[in-house]
């Protein structure tokens, strides 16, 4: 049986010209600037371009959109990496898509063109309606298109027919009001980005130390003795990581990578922030690469632990921290048990790392008085992605790395603000608490049932459970599994609302009615009728800071997305709200008033954001203290995941290339894998390759199967590149097509992107 085809192209991709080079060996430097350089000329001109650089990620100036990696205390003049500076002139380009423009292009002329050309096109300038069944969309004016919507809802059988996502670009007082709107208005149908990437680490966390984030400072990364960074690339997703790890190898901190690919970024670096970054071989980062094969990492890690248990034994007292399991933890003896019981043919089969290299692997860690563990999705977005996190969390509780200096557990986030937003409340699942605080402070009951996640949200579309999605930022169809269920769901629905920046795919395959209301960027400036307003974001490690735009809106017809929210809500709910709307647009402040009453933390918010820096978060697992409900950190037991492939089959995992951010692509290009002009690629094991009867370049359909439905991702080309056999590395959002929507990590439902078994259907010439 095979996937029902989409009434359309779901992705589609510029002509292609496949080049393949040998990888750079070194991250950054001249490369960097000069790409950062000529992407904001073309984007902004020069002037505009060195203003607005200026002002990125400084204390009077507003925050990166390209990642949550945090700021140091003391900043250069140049603030940022080449993929925020992208991101950034991106957002801040003159080109503009205006009534004209939409007047000039049908819907169905749209469809033909790539992601990348459609976000070329500029800044969405004013709101656009899609009429039933027309081809085109038109202007529309705020006020109606706030009425439509107040129609759409308030005409559903329940409240629970809405769906209202969130992107992590949005900030918190915009995030606050939205989920306050949503569940004044009855439902948790709160999906957010997290549920696509870290749920998995969130979940994992907070059911092993009592919170859903990391514990460390980026201080710490001052004071570590070693670094293992697993199933992430900084180089491409995080590159201002990279001057982190730069100052801590040079500290003497070791460093090991774990991930399939050895990617550039971890390789070496050069700082363009210093006269050797110029010049020179740069700095070398990763002391030990270990090139795992794909979701092998449960197994590798497990090994590592084996070795220090054995050490232990060998030793007694000498080499795990007794003191700190006997005292802050649980569960130690059934999970060395465990360990014992593992043999180890099975986890250098399942790893693909031999003993030898998960020994040194292990002298690194026992020779660490303290030790940090970061990752991204490469651990997540498994269906074991929670184990993955908790077998992490086993290995750091053996020598009781947390709350010391240079100690922890270091998820990071790659949308600037996605952990802001679920500290506001965007969360599917809300606490009792913090719905109690949300009626004590605005008078009216929240709903108690749990709401979608992203994957049933998708479900619910489907199935006509629900018939209105609202979309704060992002592009949730080139983002989501199973696109072409995607887009049918989508396409299921009365009305689609898209809250956007930026022209994209979801513009385009819609409800029967459509909206896009265009909003203000992180760039622009801000002014409401109590002057100009600043918002607020919490980056990867807990500290909640300032954002102030500095350039003039490119459009009189944009509207920030706290006055979205506003106009959203005084529609829909007219005057049985019990919030003054007005009141809360006018003066920002207020809202972090009402933050601070009802969220833990935000105590004289307004206060404390002002001061340089901003202010941390709470965190009692800094301090030692576990809030489970032991009160003690607890060790978990997980088997080592299974892939039985059949000849022919590899497991597949999506990344992301290095000219691109999330769904958005710059260019075709993945300098630091050595691709050139080409997106719809596969990477494969050179022995793979020639197993397969294979060459460079050869056309292929990647095809993958579940529950008797076959997905088909079309015209994929050959690349041989140095990783485990039997794995394969795609792109995101190109062979999304492939991951089924029910395809999902337990208890996190974050979609298993990276594990997704594939065969290759080579192509007629």
């Amino acid at each position: 049986m095979t996937d029902e085809k989409p009434k359309k192209a779901i992705i589609r991709n510029d002509d292609e010209g496949l080049e393949v080079d040998d990888p750079p060996t070194t991250a950054a430097g001249i490369p960097a600037v000069l790409a950062t350089a000529d992407h904001a000329r073309r984007q902004m001109g020069v002037f505009r371009g060195v203003k607005t650089l200026l002002r990125l990620n400084q204390a009077k100036g507003f925050d990166c959109p390209g990642c949550a990696w945090p700021d140091p205390a003391h900043r250069a003049t140049a603030e940022f990496c080449e993929n925020g500076a992208k991101a950034v002139a991106d957002e801040a380009t003159t080109d503009i898509v205006d009534p004209a423009f939409f007047e000039d292009h049908a819907i169905s002329q749209l469809m033909e063109k790539s992601g990348r050309w459609l976000n070329a096109q500029g800044r969405l300038a004013q709101p656009m309606v899609r009429r039933p069944g027309a081809d085109h969309y038109e202007p529309i004016r705020w006020q109606e298109a706030f009425e439509l919507i107040a129609d759409e809802l308030n005409g559903l059988d329940s409240p629970d027919e809405a769906i209202f996502y969130t992107s992590g670009r949005t900030s918190n007082e915009a995030a606050f009001l939205y989920q306050l709107f949503v569940r004044e208005f009855g439902t948790n149908n709160l999906p957010d980005c997290s549920n696509m990437c870290h749920e998995s680490s969130g979940v994992g966390l907070s059911e092993v130390i009592g919170i859903g984030k990391g514990t460390v400072s980026l201080e710490d990364f001052e004071h570590t003795d070693a670094i293992f960074v697993i199933g992430q690339n900084p180089g491409t997703n995080h590159p201002r990581m990279m001057s982190a790890l730069q100052r801590a190898a040079r500290k003497g901190a070791t460093i090991v990578s774990i991930n399939p690919l050895a990617e550039t970024g971890l390789t070496r670096f050069k700082n363009p922030q210093e006269i050797r970054g110029w010049v020179g071989k740069g700095t070398p980062l990763s002391d030990l690469h270990l090139p795992v094969r794909i979701n092998g990492d449960v197994a590798l890690l497990k090994g590592i632990i084996k070795e220090i248990l054995a050490s232990e034994e060998q030793r007694r007292g000498e080499v795990i921290d007794r003191e700190f399991i006997d005292q802050k933890t649980s569960g130690f003896e059934e999970f060395a048990d465990d360990i014992r019981r593992t043999d180890w043919e099975e986890i250098t089969e399942a790893s693909g790392i031999c003993r030898d290299q998960i020994r040194q692997a292990a002298q690194i860690a026992m020779d660490a008085d303290s030790m940090i563990c970061c990752w991204a999705m490469g651990l997540t977005q498994h269906k074991n992605g929670v184990a993955n996190i908790q077998q992490v969390v086993n290995l750091l509780l053996l020598g009781g790395h947390f709350g010391r200096p240079g100690a922890g557990a270091c998820p990071v986030r790659g949308h600037s603000n996605v952990q802001g937003d679920r500290t506001m409340g965007i969360w599917d699942r809300p606490t009792d608490a913090f719905l109690d605080r949300l009626k004590s402070t605005f008078g009216f009951e929240p709903p108690r049932e749990h709401g979608y996640d992203a994957v049933h949200a998708i479900k619910a579309m489907r199935d006509g459970q629900a018939k209105v999605f609202v979309a704060m930022g992002g592009n949730f169809l080139s983002a989501s599994p199973d696109t072409n269920l995607t887009a049918r769901a989508l396409e299921n629905c009365r009305l689609t609302v898209q809250i956007s920046t930026k022209l994209n795919r979801s513009h385009l395959i819609t409800g029967d009615m459509a909206l896009i209301l265009p909003c203000l960027g992180r760039t622009e400036i801000d002014r409401q009728a109590g002057g100009p307003q600043f918002v607020t974001v919490e980056n990867s490690m807990g500290i909640v800071h300032p954002s102030r735009g500095g350039l003039e809106p490119l459009s009189e017809h944009l509207l920030s997305e706290p006055a979205i929210v506003a106009g959203m809500a005084r529609a829909v709910l007219g005057d049985s709200s019990k919030v003054s709307w007005e009141e809360l647009i006018a003066d920002y402040d207020v809202i972090r008033e009402l933050i601070e009453e009802v969220i833990p933390g935000f105590e004289s918010f307004n206060i404390r954001v002002r001061k340089p820096g901003g202010f941390p978060l709470p965190n009692p697992v800094r301090e030692g203290r576990f809030s489970t409900d032991t009160g003690k950190a607890k060790f978990t037991v997980h088997p080592i995941p299974r892939h039985e492939l059949d000849d022919g089959e590899y497991l597949m995992m999506t990344i992301r290339s290095h000219d691109q951010f999330n769904t958005t692509v710059y260019t075709n290009d993945d300098r630091y894998r050595g691709i050139k002009d080409a997106r719809r690629v596969v990477l494969l094991n050179p022995d793979d390759v020639a197993e397969a009867g294979l060459k460079q370049g050869d056309a292929v359909d990647l095809v993958s199967e579940y529950d008797g439905v076959e997905r088909v991702a079309p015209n994929f080309r050959v690349v041989p590149y140095e990783m485990p056999r039997k794995s394969a590395g795609t792109y995101f959002p190109e062979a999304n097509v492939l991951v089924p929507v029910d395809e999902y990590a337990h208890r996190s439902h974050t979609p298993a992107s990276k594990s997704i078994v594939i065969r290759l259907r080579r192509r007629s010439t």
